[in-house]
Order: C-alpha cells, then structure tokens, then sequence
C-alpha cells in the first residue's frame, strides 16, 4: 500500500464549516491536500478518479464561501464527488468507496446530509436545484434547512436536452440559483490568438454594476491554453444566439470564463456573486480533468475510470483476462458484419469506448455516431435511420436506455422500424450500484407489441445474436448482455443468426426443469452438478429470447416435468412473468405443476462486487439448488431421499 500523503490542514476539517477559519492562502493549500488525499484513496479502491481531481479547488471554494447544508451543492451525475465527500465528514470511510458496505461512488441521500440529492445520471442537477430554489421561497423544510441552490454541471452533461429545459424554466422563475459550469474541455485546445475581451458581456442590471470591477483582470490571468479556450467559448456560445449569449438568452446572467484552478480567482468570484445575485447565475469555469495527478491528466479519458493503482506510477493493477469481454465481443462481431453490410451503422450516446463501439468508429468513422448525452435524440435519430434503409444498431448501458423509453415506444415501436439494440451492463454491474444495475430493460421492453428481445448466455451467444439483430428487418430488436468477461467458451468463426423465438436444450434431466435466460445459465450449471450428487438431474434450457417465447419448449418442459423453474437477471414483470402468463392461459397450472421464478428482489441493491449483489439478489448457484430442492418439497439437504 501507498505511503499516505500527509495532511496537516485537511487533518483539521471535520466538516465544511472549518474551512472558515481558513485564509485564502490556507485554502488554496488545502486543495492540494486534498487531491493527494483524493489520490491516495482511489489508488486503494478504483472509482472515478479524473473528474474529482479537476474540481478540487472548486469544491474548497464552494464549501468556503456558501453554508452546507443549509446550502444545497448539487454535483450533476456524481463522478466528481469524492472531493467533496472527503470534506463532508466521510474522509473516514472514503477507502471504503464503491465497495460493499461502503460509501456510494455517487452522491446519495441516504448516505449524509451533504448529498441533498442523489446523482448518477447527468444532466439533472439544474432540475434538482431549481426545486430546491423554488421550496426554499414556498417555505418547505428538509434536513439542514433551505439556502442557496448551486448547481455543478459539466459541458458533457449541459449538452443534455433536459439541462436546457430547466434553464429556461429557471429563466422564466427568475429565482436566486447558481449554476456552475465545469468546462473541462475548452480548456485543452491549443492556442492559437489572443481573447479579444477579457470576459463575455457582464451584467447590465443594477445590482450588479459594480461586479465588473470586482471581475476584472480575472481572465487574464488564465493560462495562455486556457485563455484561448475562453476565447473559443465566448465565440460559440454568442454564435448560438442573436444578442446575447445562449444562457443570457435564457434568463441568466452569464459570467465567465475563469480558471478553476486557481483560488485566487475562484474565491473572489464566488463571493461576489454570493454577495450580490438576486437571480439565476451561470458561473463559467475552465477546469482540467485529472489536474494535478500526471498519469490522470496523461490519459487518453484523462483518468476518468481507474481499478486500484499504484500512486507513483500510475499503473492499475487489473485482473489478467481469461475470456473476452461481452462489449468486446459485441464491438468485434459488429465490426465483421459491416464488412459485409454497409448499411450496418451504429449510434451511441457519449460511450463509445464503454459500448466496444470504439473499434467500429476506427474502421467505419462515417458510419458511426456519438449523439453526446442525448438519448433520447438517440433513439429517434436511429429510428429514422432505420426508416431511410440503414440498419442502425443503438448501443447503450441498460440504465441509460431507460432514459429514451418514450422515444422507444412511439418512434420505433408504434412504427415497427427495425432499430437493433444493444444493451449493455444487463444485470447487476457491481461498484456503480443501483443508479447503474440493468434491472429492468427485460420488463419494459418485452411488454411492447412487434419488439424481439433476446439475452446471451455467454459470449458465443452474443455473436449469434449480433447477426440475429443484423439480419432482422421486420422490426425493433434487442440483446442484453452484462458487464465483464464472458465465460471462457469457444468462439465461433462465423456469426450465425437464431431461428426468432427458438431457445435451446442444454442438459436432459427429470422433476424439474429450469429455463434460464440471460448468463445466469453458468449458475444453473453449477448448481445442477451439487445437485446430481444428492440424486436429482434437473433438465435445463436456454430460453435465449424473452419476445416471442419459445412456447412448445416451454409447455413441452411443463408437461413432462413436475415442476418448472424460471431465472433472470431483470425486475419482476420481465421473462418468468411471460412465461407465467403463457402457462396459465394454456392451463398448465389446473395439472399442478408447481412453478417458480427467480428474479431480481423488489429492492435497489447497493455496490458490492456482483458475486456479492447476487447473494442479495438469492440468485447464485447455491440458492438456485436450495430453490429446487423447496420447490420439490425437499426443505433440508440431505435429510430426505430425492
């Protein structure tokens, strides 16, 4: 383990409340403690490193100069929060980070009365604040009382369509709310010129008169990197209206650029405007994703998502992979097939790299498109891609496809285009948590008339069901598969595609059969071997597709065993609900057959690796055998003969 930096002034903060007996001078070197601090604790537990290192000094001066909790400081999706954990009371338990038990990788309400709201999706913080503004002016009430909102937003997650609708609902309210927008990428264009002005046009109304010369020269100061980003800033964002800047426009009253790392300019600003602003405020801030921490700011992500490492020299320490991942799997198979087919193209939503779309956009650049953290407008844009005769595949996380479902419904489904959705992190996903666990992509696709839902259970699988997709033009069609590596099976040469509605046998047995869907299928295998040692040889079947069902082997396993036992890695209301559904109209259940499903618990299961968060869920191999022997009334192993 890493020698621990040390920390004589950030051993004094218990909260943020003692930052007020700091000078400037001793807050500034406050930061730099607690981005060795920050660096120390991610290098013992992984986690999002590269955005807390560039919002370090931001986070001092925010907690310095407004009055948590009584404040609301609302990190939008949250990967930048660990800063601010650390000064909230929690630097105690910050080696506990994303583990289970531990502390959350997002901010998170249950968790301190410094997360006002919980995050994990972005583009919701403008949203949350405003709500805060509006209850603080309605007299509402909630743990350490109403203040100031702040809104931390950065450029990635601004460009969401709902961070745009809060800030013209926010215009038009004209409540006190600050947003503060955390540029990380402004700030990394080379220099080309001199900024023409020092600071975008400034405020015209009265209280803010004197604001110029309480601003003025802060630009200037900036790095030459940063000053022609602020340049470039300003040129974009008064291009983007006539008369004023997009956000003034808006009804807010635009100030910046400033450079983010530097407390001399932080400080000042802040409190100016804490002093002075009666409406909502967009405070611009140019900052560096994993500033401070070279191998952080050396990365191609900057550091954005890190396993444990070695401080000194950066290296993570990563498991060696036994079999190819699912996302690596899913990127290759695609990329063979639009070899073939070049009207195979593919849309994302800001992950490229996390869906394995990264190799296609290498070899097809023109035929892949990152739409940004948008969707929605995904989702459609596919759609009508679809309709223009491409064969679009939309890879997105299972918790993020959720975000476009109405767009799903109406412009895909209704008009049964042949969009191809690849979901990735199906299931419980580990560190990340509830925000991020694909718990319900089975239910709230399976339920739509014409959509085809499949899930791999292993990484052949999913090559087959890439060509399936790739091959299926008579509408929607979508395959789930989890995060991390397959199950070290033999890969097929060629992608083949499945007979539609057609699972598989895997194992022949008698009494009871279990009909597995999705990667749980290597569970069940291990739990029919304990099992076949205390007499019992259960039949065991791979759905493959939830929508439409496989029905005669379905109804063939009920008719020729005693009890049927279905498995998911989905909410209820997914795959065993449909199978349930079919068993009942065809009278299976008036014969007796006794029938289970297993499936996700109606609860959100919090971080831990995902061997421990299906412990919780009851849904590994030793509980899939205790199941069998309860549902053939056999209560304790071994006490009675099968």
């Amino acid at each position: 383990m890493s020698q621990r930096p040390e920390t004589p002034l950030l051993d004094r903060v218990s909260r943020p409340a003692d930052l007020h007996q700091f000078n400037d001078a001793d807050l500034t070197r406050l930061a730099r403690e607690l981005r060795a601090e920050t660096v120390s604790a991610v290098s013992e537990t992984g986690g999002h490193l590269g955005a807390g290192l560039g919002v370090v000094e931001l986070t001092v001066a925010l907690h310095a100069v407004f009055d948590t909790p009584r404040d609301k400081i609302i990190w939008d999706v949250g990967h930048q929060c660990y800063p601010h954990k650390i000064l909230t009371g929690r630097r105690d338990r910050i080696r506990t980070l994303r583990q289970k038990d531990g502390l959350s990788g997002f901010t998170k309400r249950s968790e301190s009365v410094y997360d006002p709201f919980g995050a994990a999706h972005s583009s919701t913080s403008i949203s949350a604040a405003l709500g805060f503004a509006v209850a603080r002016d309605l007299g509402g009430q909630c743990d350490g009382g109403l203040g100031d909102a702040v809104a931390v937003i950065g450029d990635g997650s601004i460009s969401a369509g709902m961070a745009y609708e809060a800030m013209n609902n926010a215009g038009h309210l004209g409540k006190r709310l600050f947003v503060i927008l955390n540029d990380n990428d402004m700030s990394i264009a080379p220099p080309v010129g001199a900024m023409s002005n020092y600071l975008s046009r400034l405020y015209a109304g009265e209280p803010f008169q004197e604001f110029k010369a309480a601003a003025k020269g802060a630009v200037s100061l900036l790095p030459e990197p940063f000053r022609e980003g602020a340049k470039r800033a300003k040129e974009m964002l008064k291009g983007m209206t006539v008369g004023g800047t997009l956000f003034e426009e808006l009804g807010f009253s635009y100030v910046g650029p400033i450079d983010g790392h530097d407390m001399d300019q932080l400080l000042p600003v802040l409190r100016t405007l804490h002093q002075r602003a009666t409406g909502p405020v967009l405070l611009h801030v140019i900052t560096k994703k994993g500033k401070g921490y070279a191998p952080a700011e050396n990365a191609r992500d900057r550091g954005h998502a890190t396993a444990k490492f070695d401080v000194v020299t950066g290296k993570q320490h990563k498991a060696p992979s036994n079999a190819p991942s699912y996302t690596s799997v899913f990127g290759k198979t695609l990329t063979q097939l639009a070899a073939e087919d070049d009207k195979i193209v593919a849309v994302t939503a800001a992950m490229p790299d996390g869906t394995g779309l990264n190799l296609f956009a290498e070899r097809y650049p023109s035929r892949c498109f990152d739409v940004a953290i948008a969707e929605q407008h995904g989702v459609t844009f596919a759609a009508a891609l679809a309709a223009g005769g491409m064969k679009p595949f939309c890879a997105m996380y299972s918790t993020f496809l959720q975000r476009g479902y109405d767009q799903v419904v109406h412009d895909v489904a209704i008009q049964r285009l042949p969009v191809r959705f690849a979901i990735d992190r199906a299931g419980l996903v580990g560190a990340d948590g509830a925000t991020h666990a694909g718990s319900f992509d089975i239910a709230y696709l399976a339920n739509l008339p014409g959509m085809v839902v499949m899930a791999a259970a292993d990484e052949a699988e999913l090559v087959h069901m890439v060509a399936t997709a790739a091959a299926h033009d008579e509408g929607p069609i979508a395959f789930r598969y989890p995060r991390g590596e397959g199950v070290g099976v033999e890969m097929p040469e060629t992608p083949a595609p499945l007979e539609i509605g057609k699972g598989r046998m895997i194992r022949e047995g008698k009494r009871v059969a279990i009909l597995s869907f999705g990667t749980r299928l290597e569970e069940v295998k291990k739990a029919a071997e304990n099992l076949s040692a205390k007499g019992i040889t259960p039949t065991i079947a791979d759905a493959r597709f939830a929508k439409p069902l496989d029905e005669g082997l379905i109804l063939n396993l009920a008719r020729t065993h005693e009890a049927l036992i279905t498995i998911e890695e989905g909410a209820i209301g997914g795959f065993g609900s449909h199978v349930a559904q079919l068993l009942a109209e065809n009278g299976v259940f008036d014969d007796g057959l006794k029938y289970r499903s297993m499936v996700l618990p109606d609860i959100f299961i919090d971080q831990a690796s995902p061997r421990d968060m299906y412990d919780v869920a009851a849904m590994n191999a030793e509980q899939i055998e205790a199941k069998v022997l309860n549902t053939l009334g056999i209560s304790q192993i071994g006490s009675k003969s099968a």
